[in-house]
């Protein structure tokens, strides 16, 4: 769960995943967009030492596309969707806290399924668990009973899933509105919606505006993490690259 600087998957996938909302960019749209490093001859990999996991290397033959979406990414994420996000500081944080539970424990029943495609039954009854408690004690999942008692959470999702049978990233895609994600993951990430029995009574535009709410309270919660390791990168693009990799090899891995 841990990648560098003890920067952990919640707050690098509320950067991230709000970042996708938030790619990243030089300046302005697609025009000011840096060009690519050229790629290796044979494999178009990033530049690890050898012996290196392979589980943070991933293909990029679409790196020029990429950089151009996480710069219009980065323009919404500054522009449209921090500024939501600070908006909502005027709300206590019980109150964003509480809201965050409550969307986080929407998606409780697909981990639980996830954990249980794993071979894992252990980690299964502890999400079913959690949901149980959350949505009842905790009052339909606004209070996070579960880990008051001590039941922590361990979340999953089918793209965990799939590398756990063997299935490789493919390649890096950085996707409009959304992030990182490769062509595995973002398989996995649309049939994790589509099978969560919660939102199988909703329409596409509430799932978007649920997603949304959850990327705004989880940003009004964070403290500039994503600008302040935007702004420490040499190439934020290839930064945040290889962390949501070192992140993803982690999830996998944990």
């Amino acid at each position: 769960m841990k990648i560098i600087n003890g920067f952990n998957s919640r707050q690098l996938l509320l950067s991230l995943a709000v970042m996708g909302i938030c790619g990243l960019p030089q300046a302005s749209f697609a025009q000011d967009a840096p060009q690519p490093a050229p790629a290796p001859a044979e494999e178009e990999f990033f530049d690890f030492d050898e012996g290196e996991d392979p589980e943070i290397r991933i293909a990029d033959p679409l790196e020029r596309i990429n950089r151009v979406t996480f710069a219009v990414n980065d323009k919404l994420y500054r522009g449209v969707f921090k500024p939501i996000a600070r908006g909502l500081r005027v709300l206590p944080s019980g109150v964003r806290v509480s809201l965050s539970n409550f969307i986080t424990n929407l998606g409780a029943p697909v981990s639980a399924a996830s954990a249980l495609l794993q071979a894992d039954p252990r980690n299964c009854g502890t999400e079913l668990t959690r949901f149980a408690l959350n949505t009842t004690a905790g009052l339909f999942g606004f209070f996070d009973v579960a880990t008051e008692l001590g039941i922590e959470q361990d979340e999953e999702d089918l793209g965990q899933t799939l590398a756990r049978y063997g299935v490789g990233h493919g390649v890096f895609l950085m996707v409009p509105f959304y992030g990182p994600s490769s062509l595995r993951d973002i398989t996995g990430s649309a049939a994790t919606s589509a099978l969560n029995p919660i939102y199988q009574n909703l329409d596409g535009e509430e799932i978007v505006a649920i997603n949304v709410i959850d990327a705004e309270v989880a940003l009004s919660l964070d403290q500039d993490t994503y600008e302040s390791f935007y702004d420490s990168a040499l190439d934020p693009y290839v930064f945040f690259r290889t962390a949501w990799l070192q992140n993803r090899a982690g999830d996998v891995e944990k």
